[in-house]
Parts: structure tokens; sequence; C-alpha cells
């Protein structure tokens, strides 16, 4: 386990999967602890795939490929390649297993810097093979939803700054996303209702006017802020094992998971990024908290 801190933050990373698993701001635990019964992970990281992909495969260049969910970063180890106080770098890149399932010379560099009571997470990716790189990257963080005694999630929103409405897709009950989208109405700017309460196991959004959103408290005012200007797409999830799991995921996603509306090929994918021969990609968000 990696740690790197501040005046206001105290950050905990493990090197497997890159992942974040504890964020104290000013002594107050920030990000879910992981229960296995309820959900075992805090912050995955998604590369170079995001969500599952229908029959568990993709097509790419006339071949069949398996497609393991969320990609195959998150079980990986990272090495770390610099580390300070506030700040450290993580490091993988292709191997002949992931070759087998991706079939790309990569790197992936992941890093974590602290700025006041912002968290910022950097992502670096290369393309080192000689041909055109589609890839996905996304973040899965899992914030606390029970800061103080006696909070439950009916505490708890998701707001919108400027906003008055949502655009969501369908879900089928494979995960897939399906047409027409629907338009949820935010009471004040906020999103209330969880993705089970509006029929749906993650709530996605699609080029939202506004790349900025903020998890509150009703009761205590205490918030985390997601910044995610270089992302087009969002996800909101927690699972769905009654109401009161104590956590919510705001993801930052580059592309959209699968949908029926999309082709088989890795290249149909809707916002799917393609990395020249010897390009390297950077895709940052910012997450503050208060």
């Amino acid at each position: 386990m990696i740690s790197i801190s501040n005046e206001a933050l105290r950050v905990q990373i493990n090197e497997v999967g890159a992942e974040l698993t504890s964020v104290q701001h000013r002594g107050l635990e920030r990000i879910w602890e992981g229960d296995p019964s309820i959900w075992g992970k805090h912050a995955p990281l998604l590369f170079p795939l995001i969500g599952r992909m229908d029959g568990q495969q993709y097509t790419l260049g006339g071949q069949i490929y398996p497609a393991p969910r969320h990609g195959f970063c998150r079980e990986r180890t990272f090495a770390v390649t610099r580390h300070g106080e506030t700040g450290v770098t993580f490091h993988t890149a292709a191997t002949l297993d992931t070759l087998a399932v991706y079939p790309f010379d990569f790197a992936l560099d992941v890093t974590f810097a602290l700025e006041g009571s912002t968290l910022v997470k950097t992502h670096r990716i290369t393309n080192r093979s000689p041909e055109p790189m589609p890839f996905e990257l996304g973040g899965h963080e899992a914030y606390r939803t029970t800061l103080l005694p006696g909070e439950t999630m009916a505490d708890y929103g998701v707001a919108f700054e400027g906003l008055s409405a949502l655009s969501l897709y369908g879900m089928d009950d494979e995960g897939m996303l399906t047409l027409p989208k629907r338009t949820v109405a935010l009471q004040n700017g906020v999103l209330e209702q969880l993705p089970a309460d509006l029929g749906l196991d993650t709530i996605v959004l699609d080029a939202p006017a506004v790349r900025r959103a903020s998890l509150v408290s009703r009761s205590s005012g205490r918030h985390v802020t997601v910044d995610f200007g270089d992302f087009d797409y969002l996800g909101i999830w927690t699972a769905q094992v009654g109401r009161d799991t104590n956590y919510l995921c705001i993801e930052p996603w580059s592309t959209l998971p699968d949908g029926r509306f999309m082709g088989r090929g890795l290249h149909d994918k809707t916002g799917i990024q393609i990395a020249q021969p010897g390009e390297t990609r950077t895709l940052s968000y910012r997450i503050t908290f208060a």
C-alpha cells in the first residue's frame, strides 16, 4: 500500500489495480471500505474496456476476442515509478496475457497528486503498437454515504449545478444500454434517486452539459465533487443489496458501456478513443472533498 498526504488529505493506494483505497479528509474517511458482503472494491481502474460486452466478447480486425468485464487493469500489480510526499505514479504495460484479450502494445501511467483538499488523478495512455489503438478508460470511485452517526443514503443526492433534468439511457436485464432515453427531473439541481429507484443497474449520462457532479449530504452539508472535463460520459452506481449500501460511485468514463444500438466491433463503441502509433493520450479528473 502506498501513502501520500498533505495538510488536508491522507491517501492510500494499492499497487494492485493502482486502486484508491482510502482518503481521510481532516480525519474523516471518505472512501468506501470495500465490505465484500456488499461490494468488495473501493475504486477500480477501468481499462481497456468499460462495463460488460454483449456475450463477453468483441470483434476487432475480423477476429473475436474475450472481453473481461471492465478490462484487466483492476487485477494487475502496477510498478511505482515515482513517489513523493504529495504524489505518486503507477505504471503497467502490455504482456503476453493482455495481448491475448487486447492485441495492442500499450503503456499506462496513473498519477495521484494532492492539491489542498483535491485529489487529481491523471492517466497517460501510450500506444506502442504500429497500428491505431482503440481504448476505453474509466474510474469507479466509491464514496461513503455514512459520514456521521445516524446518516443513511436518503440523506444524500448527486448535484449537477445549473441543470434541471438529466437524460438517461435505458438498460435491459443483461446490463446493456437501450434506447430511447428518458428524462429525469432534478430537485433544485439534485438527483435524489438511486439507480434502483429508476429501474436501472447504473445511471448512465451521455455528454452532460455540466462536467461536474457532487455527492452531497443534506444533513451535514459535507460533499465530494468530481470534475470530469476530459470525460464525455458518467456512471452513477451502487450495489442492489438493499437501499442503504452506504456508498455511491461517481464514475467518469471516456466511452459508453455496450448497448443494444451499437455494433459488435470494438470500433463500434460510442465514444471509443483511438491513439495513433506512438501517441500518448492524457485524461484527468479532480476529486475535491469538503
